[in-house]
């Protein structure tokens, strides 16, 4: 006879079961959370680590706060502003107040008023308020800005709108630093780092050296340091071998150091921008100068792109180089980094233009143009600019700069400045006589170059410059309104049947692309027309709704559609363009004021010779080297 069986054993089993498959399941979780809770502690102490100053570095370093050109500005406007008795009521008052404690300026930000803003702001502010400045006092008086009257600038911070692109910023920030410190980028969605960027998987800290001056210029203090003490200790260019882009480790690099240097004179950051350009060197040694457009920093190999007409170089390339080497030889006394950009000047200057006009592409060997190729966006753009921003990098007095300059400006508005049939004013690639009626984001700039071109100096062509100017500012602005997301696509084009739109997939991309923002800042500060806040407002608006991610912002891959699918990359110009330029469109004119500052192509502030008790020139020339 069987043994009879108990109803209650398998219960008991699949009770046991279960509770096997709750703990494996609960020891899983914790084991997750403990390995992702180990890995940001990694990544916090790889941070505090890299952050560590020694006692002789503090001893070093500049006062952060006293050579802060917002306070500084603020103080040097301030003492201006009650000289020529345009005080408000009740400044008198505050006037005593100031002379009875020595070293406090007053703040432009709150005139008239002792009461500060709370919060974020308020904090920085405070600081701002306490610190000890004695105002550059120069046998030179600043140079005029071409007959432009400066704006009484009392009252234009709008800081509601300021403090959420400075919010912008952080978050931008702090997500680099605990997914990708050190790396060249971010990627928010994948919470890792960007190995695909232009410079690859090294350690070159790209977001780091791009951002860190954006962080200066917005008062954040602790990330500025941070970043400050990781190029000290992390970052070299000696055991890199990797070929090097000379554009965009000039601009992003280079630049970058040397602005720091011009707000700061940290002496680290002069020697970091003389080690990043001594290793570019090699690529200008060319029967022409032209330098080539890759460098492998370790072996100095140079090379140029292999798409690129015929083993060219591209004028946008080798035609940005120049503010950045000419002021590098004006701090370290060494002419030969001005030489090399002079060289590429004269080539530039001789050669037959066709029609006047730039052509994208010259062979660095036989000093031949490409194929006939030109345009004001991708592949020529930043050349137009460096013309001149190169004369009021000198003061004014590179007049060749702003002749040459000149000449191509009313070559481009003859032979590519157009009106689609709707009256927006659109500038087109040419290509061998035939304009493509397309127009790149990267020419969105443009806005910003004829204005300021239009503001600098009264001539016959000022009038159409500001005309032209303003009307690309207004296409560039329509390019981002027609679109679900506000922003705009890479390129768009014109037509019988589409304006301002673009038309391929392969131009409906957003990259978290500065170019149209810069517009609007320069616009903004030559005219204050409020529509060019409110655009600026709009663009905020539309990048955080559909850029930003929990862990940073990332591009988008079509801007047509209403839920667009995001990049997963976030730019290194994000933090040193975009965030910049919109963060100084709602300042006051005194930070960064145009007739003391020239922006570099990354937008990176270089001082004006004459102008800028910043400009730090080395008292001695020393001989040119026979280096490479």
């Amino acid at each position: 006879m069987c043994p009879k069986t108990s109803k209650t054993t398998p219960l008991l089993l699949i009770a046991g079961i279960c509770f096997v498959i709750v703990l494996v399941g609960i020891t899983g979780i914790t084991l997750i959370n403990n390995i992702n809770l180990s890995n940001i502690i990694r990544l916090n102490e790889k941070v505090a680590s890299d952050s560590v100053t020694n006692n002789e570095n503090q001893i070093k370093e500049l006062n952060y706060v006293n050579n802060h050109p917002r306070n500084i500005y603020a103080k040097l406007n301030a003492s201006k502003d009650m000289q020529e008795d345009r005080a408000m009521p009740g400044d008198e008052e505050m006037q005593r107040e100031q002379e009875q404690l020595p070293g406090v300026p007053f703040s432009q930000d709150n005139p008239g008023q002792n009461q500060l803003p709370t919060g974020r702001e308020g904090e920085r502010q405070t600081l701002a308020s306490t610190s000890t400045f004695s105002p550059f006092t120069g046998d030179s008086p600043p140079l005029p800005f071409g007959g432009v009257k400066s704006n009484d600038s009392a009252g234009l911070i709008d800081y509601e709108k300021r403090e959420r692109v400075v919010q912008m910023m952080e978050h931008a920030w702090h997500n680099y630093k605990l997914y990708a410190w050190g790396k060249n980028e971010l990627r928010p969605l994948s919470q890792r780092a960007h190995v695909g960027s232009i410079f690859g998987s090294y350690d070159l800290g790209a977001t780091i050296v791009d951002g860190l001056d954006t962080l200066y210029i917005m008062g954040l203090e602790k990330e500025y340091r941070e970043g400050r003490d990781w190029i000290e200790r992390k970052f070299s260019l000696d055991n890199i071998s990797a070929e090097l882009s000379v554009f965009e480790t000039n601009i992003r690099f280079v630049g970058g150091m040397l602005t720091l240097y011009a707000f700061t004179g940290d002496p680290l950051y002069k020697e970091k921008a003389q080690h990043i350009a001594d290793k570019l060197l090699p690529a200008f040694q060319t029967p022409t100068g032209i330098p080539y457009a890759l460098v492998n920093t370790k072996t100095g190999v140079a090379k140029n792109y292999g798409w690129a007409s015929g083993g060219s170089s591209i004028l946008s390339e080798f035609g940005t180089l120049h503010l950045e080497f000419a002021y590098l030889s004006d701090i370290t006394g060494n002419p030969l980094y001005r030489e090399r950009v002079q060289t590429i000047r004269q080539v530039l200057k001789e050669i037959e233009k066709p029609k006047g006009l730039y052509p994208n592409f010259l062979n660095p060997k036989t000093g031949k143009w490409g194929q006939l190729h030109m345009s004001l966006g991708a592949l020529g753009d930043s050349y137009y600019e460096y013309l001149l921003k190169a004369w009021l990098q000198s003061g004014q007095t590179d007049e060749e700069a702003r002749e040459m300059y000149d000449e191509a400006m009313l070559a481009i508005m003859d032979k590519m400045v157009r009106t689609s049939p709707n009256g927006l004013t659109y500038v087109s690639d040419l290509k061998f006589d035939r304009l493509e009626h397309k127009m790149d984001h990267l020419a969105c700039f443009s806005g910003g170059l004829f204005a300021l071109g239009a503001a600098t100096r009264q001539n016959d062509h000022t009038n159409k410059y500001m005309e032209v100017g303003k009307g690309i500012t207004n296409t560039c602005h329509e390019s981002y309104v027609r679109t679900p997301t506000q922003l705009g696509p890479e390129a768009f084009r014109f037509s019988d049947a589409v304006e301002a739109r673009a038309l391929r997939s392969q131009e409906k991309y957003y990259i978290l692309r500065p170019e149209t923002f810069e517009s609007y800042f320069v616009l903004w500060r030559l005219t204050h027309d409020q529509k060019y806040r409110d655009w600026g407002w709009e663009a905020v608006l539309a990048l955080e709704k559909h850029c930003r991610t929990a862990h940073g912002y990332c591009g988008l891959r079509n801007v047509y559609q209403q839920e667009p699918q995001k990049d997963d990359v976030q730019q290194s110009f994000f933090l040193a363009e975009t965030l910049k330029y919109l963060y100084l469109l709602f300042s006051d004119d005194s930070v960064l004021p145009l007739d003391e500052w020239v922006f570099n192509t990354e937008a990176h502030p270089l001082p004006i010779k004459g102008a800028n008790a910043f400009y730090r020139q080395a008292p001695v020339t020393l001989p040119a080297s026979n280096a490479s």
